[in-house]
């Protein structure tokens, strides 16, 4: 499906990915204890700056910090908004 949206400038749309739903050793976690995810997948790209290239591109699956970004719900669905300077790794 295609977002009507186009970030602008060296700014990067991420899907958060799903947060932990149980511990290794498979204990159920409840919503109040759950983190933030930290990683997600690259919806949208910005077109970059005059001297910066863009290095992600739309599928790309990535790590950022862990109050990186701008969260914004778009279509019933929940995404970051983020410059590419927050992302901190390509996985």
């Amino acid at each position: 499906m295609a977002l009507n949206i186009q970030p602008l400038s060296d700014r990067v749309l991420v899907e958060p990915m799903a947060a932990e739903q149980k511990t290794a050793s498979g204990l159920y976690i409840p919503d109040t204890a759950k983190e933030k995810p930290q990683q997600g997948k690259v919806v949208a790209v910005g077109k970059g700056k005059k001297d910066h290239d863009m290095t992600v591109k739309v599928g790309d699956t990535v790590l950022y910090g862990k109050y990186g970004g701008t969260e914004l719900k778009l279509d019933g669905n929940d995404y970051l908004m983020m410059r590419e300077d927050d992302i901190l790794a390509i996985v």
